[in-house]
């Protein structure tokens, strides 16, 4: 009998603290004072997706093996990069009661991983494989309000929208692909309830150090057969990496370099010399390749008009002519 009231008393309170969070929320996100991001998000949650915070998502439903296989299959080169990075990460927190998860721009759980210890938690949470933690199914949480700000954030228990999310730490970071869409997140979520609020600064680091490590290689494999240029600026915001091929015309850019260089996918499709977007120029190794270089700087500078290219240059049109078919420009 004592049991049985015991357990009743605990569900009680558990019961009041669930309708004390839900309140919460409510009256932040819907007060004149909703200007924090997390007031902002949690007023998304409540009136823009119409969630409960007192109700629970369903921690079963998951994507089924072939919807999982093409979220997957979308992230190609960057799930294949970001494999030993989450091994490394777990490998680093998973005695310390975390898992590492890997979502598709949409918030569905393409990879995990975790010390094994915690799974039985972490499935009944719904941190697995296939589930989505999008704002739109979850609230408020560390990849669904990642994907939404487009920035690292870091939710802290009753931080989350949903009361029955309010045991999780999660810290997300966002990673973007070589053309800067947004491609997914990373993501390490803790089930220790005696977590220091201190550590989470160490998390946020970790996770996106290990976001940014995922966009440089990536940006690198995109592009293997072209010089990349780092510059300084190199933080939470991601590489500063621009990509420029034999003639030093710039031809990719990290979404970091793009925001900085004020660049724009229209900016690639006639590619400029990379030396006047950043006030230098490199070098060419050799007479021809430092002539060839001129000349498509300057081809490039005149928006692909061999006149004006070779009135820019001081030569005759068909002297430029000569020059080009000389150096096997067309």
């Amino acid at each position: 009998m004592l049991a049985v009231i015991a357990t009743a008393e605990a569900a009680a309170t558990g019961a009041a603290g669930m309708a004390d969070h839900a309140d919460r929320v409510r009256k932040t996100a819907l007060g004149r004072a909703a200007a924090s991001p997390l007031a902002a998000s949690w007023r998304r949650s409540l009136v823009t997706h119409g969630l409960d915070p007192n109700r629970p998502s369903a921690p079963r439903q998951r994507a089924s093996e072939a919807e999982w296989k093409r979220a997957h299959d979308s992230l190609g080169r960057i799930a294949a990069i970001a494999a030993p990075v989450m091994d490394r990460l777990i490998l680093a927190m998973g005695q310390a009661g975390c898992c590492v998860l890997l979502t598709d721009a949409t918030g569905l759980v393409v990879a995990r991983r975790s010390g094994g210890a915690d799974d039985r938690t972490f499935e009944a949470w719904n941190l697995w494989t296939g589930a989505d933690w999008s704002e739109q199914s979850q609230g408020t949480n560390g990849i669904g309000t990642c994907l939404v700000e487009r920035r690292p954030v870091v939710i802290h228990r009753d931080q989350h929208f949903r009361s029955s999310n309010g045991a999780m730490s999660c810290v997300g970071a966002p990673i973007f692909d070589h053309e800067g869409e947004l491609a997914g997140v990373l993501d390490t979520s803790s089930c220790r309830t005696d977590l220091a609020e201190a550590f989470l600064p160490l998390l946020r680091d970790a996770v996106g150090g290990a976001a940014r490590r995922i966009e440089a290689e990536n940006f690198h494999a995109a592009h293997a057969s072209r010089r990349i240029i780092v510059r300084p600026g190199e933080g939470a915001g991601g590489p500063v990496l621009l990509a420029v091929d034999r003639d030093d015309l710039l031809v990719g850019a990290t979404r970091r370099a793009r925001r900085l260089y004020g660049l724009t996918a229209e900016s690639f499709l006639n590619p400029r010399p990379v030396g006047d977007l950043l006030g230098e120029a490199d070098a060419a190794p050799d007479l021809d390749a430092a002539e060839r270089a001129e000349l498509r700087r300057a081809l490039a500078r005149a928006g692909g008009c061999a006149a004006r290219a070779a009135r820019n240059l001081g030569i005759a049109r068909a002297s430029l002519y000569r020059r080009m078919a000389r150096l096997g420009l067309r």
